[in-house]
């Protein structure tokens, strides 16, 4: 089975799936009981092709359309200045400094006037939806024609109501199964749906009535002014404002992969689009579905996300199952009218049929076609579906939204983790701790008046340090609405501007004294932030920031303690070096600030200087590890999985955070990004299972080493990111988790999971949830071919030997929907215990149905049939039954203790490995609820439901006798589960 499986079901991906690939399974697959059912949650390829083409098509029209404005542009400069466009602000009743007020009138004016950003929505499907999809069930309908015949010929020979028994039994029994799948269905829709919403909740900061808030990009207006940054995307249609090097990627809507500078000479932004580079304030002109990106999302029709692996594997077992069940249906059909032809032309009546006969004939048919009911795993896809949506709701609750079904199943199968440190190892608390200002070490942390610890420093250094500080950032200071200062910014930003604040620094005055000309944002690959202000008097000044060690190789001078501008000497670098290890190695980040002279005649677009800066001092960044670090690295080593620190601090900073944290071990290599970005394939190959810390790396190394990881040494591979340059890392990992606080939009959307607490622990619990939702899957199929297994030997044994089946067809009804719906409810939807982070990692390269999971089915399945074979043959002697029903009390008990087998199963199937099967089932409220119920209908259906369901009323010592005989399978699973068989 398995090698049939990896040939035609195993070249479906986690992610990134050839159509190939997702085309082979389907074509094997062919013919289903319920295709709408079945392949809900599959991808349409078909559609997914028009929705691209059209997309395509769509990308070349507004291609056009910005290069005709372009065109119109360049027209309005020549004939008119550009200031007028903000002219466009007041005419909005905005302001590009206060934006709009806050009055409730007014905003809601303004919304029923230029409508509200909310994209159009296709309507969530109701309840009567699913019925109608259960229904399509070819099986149930031939069933249904099944039961109609039965009606018209029963009532026909034996009249109302005793001749509809058999037909409204069978109708019965599809009402129910329709219903309670029909439910289950529903309910994960809205899991879905609540998912979704999740999902959409995207913020960005906007100045309303002079305050800068976070406001959900749902409640934008136009005239509002957003402040936009790295990663962000632009929430709406709107116009450039005013702002620094802004990039945009236009990719989405015009599929030209070259980023677009915007500024007022090219002021258009469109909603979709991303910020590659830059920042700015942006006057929101058009939202919803007027703005463009509304627009094209209104002609697509997505074709859904890809199938799991997981889904195509089970798809594939549903698919052998099925035919071997078509088969032993065509058999079983064939032996029993055998059976009556044979009964018929020895009695010598084969010339005359009376009605009786074709009931008969009609039941036989109907066992067939419920043999192929049963058979057919149809829920196994879709258990698959129901404990990922189960898990995903869960893992919302322990802080981690997942974006995509097969990202659950993934986590449980990594290897490796590669790990940002900032914020996820550590607290993202950042504050500034020691200081190195004109060779002046101070300890700051805790002191009360850091004003006075630098007061010996001359007036002119505190002033440029104050000037580098506040006007070198990415962060801001301002006054929130309850008239309280706030920083805002990266933590890292918001450690120095208090750092400055602290100083006696006053930030508004420091910006005002001076006109910033030209910004350069923090790149991870140059690992430096620059910015050139223009001073008072008119001279030009450069200022900037960044990995201490980098930026003291652009100076050439530095600023001694009488503030003089001395040449930097070997002496003064060792000691600077020196200052740098020393901080490092107390596990702080370490930041360099330094600033150069300009000369006259720099353009905004030349290029801001790289050498020949004047060092003004070091600071020293405390982020402390986060609580419980220590623990969830060592829980992760225990199974099988290998974190590694990727960061783009200071080697010995990372190390000694890697240390404390538990990564970096005896024969561990810590490594920096320059030095592997010079191995050679062979050499990386022997170097990356050891490396264990990498230390000032680019986004590129980050991407290389998990490239490595997947495709030379085929490990699992889970990446954190929290930035637009972690993307590439992020798509190209098995699974990508985003820091969902610090994390960029763009990180987000390259993202598989989001981690919205950004915790290293939170990241645990993921793979021990996609680790549970695999075993649970396991135990679902063990139990469900077990099932299978039985129902299929014991009808068509039966009817070869006796010529006739011992279960009806509504009693088959009634047990598929406890081994399928009932059973993928109970057994699907198991919490994860801390067990499962003992085992090694699971699913890539061990069979699905493992060795272990044969010998349970196999043992399971050989105690139920020979009991059940038993109780045919003597049963009637065991139970001393006699008289002219004794069959039918016989086949009821032998109906009862088979379900009871099942229930009992149900139990031993929580665990595959275990003895103890009973720990923490109290806590698994829809596993009683299952269990429960099935035994509550069980009783319904034998004690009064006789005339439907071809049952009789059993005494009390009858059913201890069933009970008992369920009971005794825990037993001989328990007995089962000790005989060694290899794990794969």
């Amino acid at each position: 089975m398995e090698s049939y499986l990896k040939e035609n079901f195993g070249g479906v991906q986690a992610k990134h799936s050839s159509d190939e690939a997702l085309r082979r399974w389907r074509k094997v697959v062919g013919l289903v009981k319920n295709p709408k059912r079945r392949f809900r949650f599959t991808a349409n390829l078909d559609k997914r092709n028009e929705a691209t083409a059209m997309k395509r098509n769509n990308h070349e029209k507004l291609r056009v359309a910005v290069l005709v404005s372009k065109a119109a542009l360049q027209f309005i400069h020549s004939v008119a200045p550009s200031s007028e466009y903000k002219g466009l602000a007041s005419k909005l009743s905005t302001s590009e400094s206060d934006g709009l007020t806050t009055s409730a009138d007014k905003l809601a004016t303004r919304r029923d006037v230029f409508g509200v950003n909310k994209f159009a929505e296709a309507e969530s499907r109701g309840f009567l939806v699913f019925v109608w999809e259960a229904l399509q069930d070819m099986t149930l309908m031939i069933l249904a024609a099944c039961a109609f015949f039965s009606l018209i010929v029963g009532i026909a020979t034996e009249g109302w109501p005793k001749g509809a028994h058999d037909g409204l039994g069978i109708v019965a029994s599809i009402l129910l199964v329709v219903f309670v799948t029909a439910s289950s269905d529903y309910r994960q829709s809205l899991q879905f749906k609540d998912l979704d919403k999740e999902k959409k909740k995207i913020t960005v900061q906007v100045t309303r009535s002079g305050y800068r808030q976070k406001l959900s990009i749902y409640e934008l207006l136009v005239g509002d002014i957003v402040h936009l940054s790295i990663g962000d995307q632009v929430p709406a249609d709107g116009l450039f404002m005013s702002g620094f090097s802004l990039l945009i990627n236009e990719s989405s809507l015009t599929g030209e992969s070259e980023p677009v500078a915007v500024n007022v000479e090219y002021p258009f932004l469109l909603s979709g689009t991303k910020v590659q580079d830059g920042s700015c304030k942006m006057l929101v002109t058009t939202v919803g579905m007027r703005t463009q990106w509304g627009k094209l999302m209104a002609t697509l029709s997505e074709g859904g996300d890809d199938e799991t692996p997981l889904q195509v594997k089970l798809n594939g077992v549903a698919t052998i199952i099925g035919k071997i069940g078509l088969i032993f249906a065509v058999v079983t059909f064939a032996v029993l009218t055998q059976s009556l032809f044979r009964r018929k032309i020895i009695d010598g009546t084969y010339l005359s049929w009376t009605g009786d006969d074709a009931l008969e004939l009609l039941e036989f048919f109907a066992i067939a076609v419920t043999i192929v009911v049963v058979a057919v795993p149809e829920g196994l896809p879709l258990a698959v579906t129901l404990s990922l949506a189960f898990a995903m709701k869960k893992m919302m609750n322990d802080k981690a939204l997942v974006r995509h079904l097969a990202a659950c199943e993934t986590m449980g199968s990594a290897t490796s983790i590669c790990s940002d440190k900032t914020g996820t190892l550590t607290t993202n608390h950042m504050t500034v701790v020691k200081a190195c200002i004109c060779g002046k070490i101070k300890e700051v942390d805790g002191v009360s008046d850091i004003k006075n610890l630098f007061s010996e420093l001359p007036d002119s250094v505190m002033a440029i340090l104050s000037q580098s500080i506040f006007n070198n950032t990415g962060g801001d200071v301002v006054l929130n609405q309850d008239g309280k200062r706030e920083i805002l910014g990266t933590p890292t930003e918001t450690a120095i501007l208090e750092f400055g604040l602290s100083l006696g620094g006053d930030f508004l005055a420091v910006r005002k004294a001076s006109t910033l000309v030209k910004v350069e944002p923090f790149n991870s690959a140059k690992k430096r932030m620059g910015v050139v202000i223009q001073l008072p008097e008119g001279a030009l000044r450069a200022h900037c920031k960044g990995a201490s060690e980098i930026i003291l190789a652009s100076c050439s001078k530095y600023l001694n303690e009488d503030g003089n501008v001395i040449p930097l000497d070997a002496g003064t670098i060792d000691h600077l070096k020196a200052t740098i290890d020393s901080f490092a190695n107390e596990a702080l980040r370490t930041l360099c600030l330094a600033y150069i002279e300009v000369e006259d005649g720099f353009s905004v677009n030349d290029q801001i200087p790289t050498d020949g800066y004047t060092c003004i001092g070091i600071v020293g960044i405390k982020d402390p590890v986060r609580p419980g670090v220590k623990e969830s690295v060592a829980i992760c080593r225990s199974a099988g999985i290998t974190v590694r620190m990727v960061t783009g601090d200071n080697i010995n900073t990372a190390k000694a955070i890697a240390r404390e944290c538990g990564i970096l071990t005896e024969g561990g290599i810590a490594i920096e990004g320059p030095d592997f970005r010079t191995k050679s394939e062979e050499e990386l190959t022997q170097l990356i299972p050891k490396i264990q810390v990498m230390a000032r790396s680019s986004p590129l190394d980050k991407h290389t080493l998990v490239k490595h990881l997947r495709t030379k040494l085929y490990e699992v591979v889970a990446v954190t990111g929290d930035g637009t340059n972690d993307a590439p890392a992020l798509h190209e990992a098995d699974i990508g988790l985003a820091m969902g606080i610090a994390g960029t939009e763009v990180a987000k959307e390259s993202a598989d999971v989001i981690i919205l607490d950004d915790n290293f622990s939170t990241i645990v619990t993921v793979a021990k949830w996609g680790r549970s939702v695999y075993i649970n899957i396991q135990k679902f199929v063990q139990f469900q071919l077990t099932v299978n297994v039985v129902a299929l030997v014991v009808n068509f044994s039966s009817a070869c030997l006796t010529g006739s089946a011992p279960l009806t067809a509504v009693q088959l009804l009634w047990v598929n929907m406890i081994m399928d719906t009932l059973g993928a409810l109970a057994l699907a939807t198991e919490p994860p215990n801390n067990e499962l982070m003992k085992r090694t990692p699971v699913g890539r390269k061990g069979n699905f149905i493992s060795n272990i999971m044969w010998r349970n089915i196999l043992g399971q399945a050989l105690y139920q049939f020979l009991v059940i074979w038993y109780l045919q043959t003597e049963g009637k002697w065991l139970f001393g039954i006699k008289g002219d029903n004794s069959d039918l009390v016989l086949n009821t008990l032998i109906f009862n203790c088979f379900v009871f087998c099942q229930v009992f199963n149900e139990v031993s199937s929580r665990e595959m490995e275990r003895i103890n099967v009973f720990e923490g089932i109290l806590n698994n409220n829809v596993f009683i609820a299952v269990l429960g119920s099935t035994v509550i209908f069980q009783f319904i259906i034998i004690q009064f439901l006789g005339d439907f369901a071809n049952t009789t009323p059993l005494t009390l010592n009858q059913w201890i006798a069933c009970v008992f005989i369920g009971f005794i399978g825990m037993p001989i699973a328990a007995i089962v589960k000790m005989i060694p068989v290899g794990s794969t």
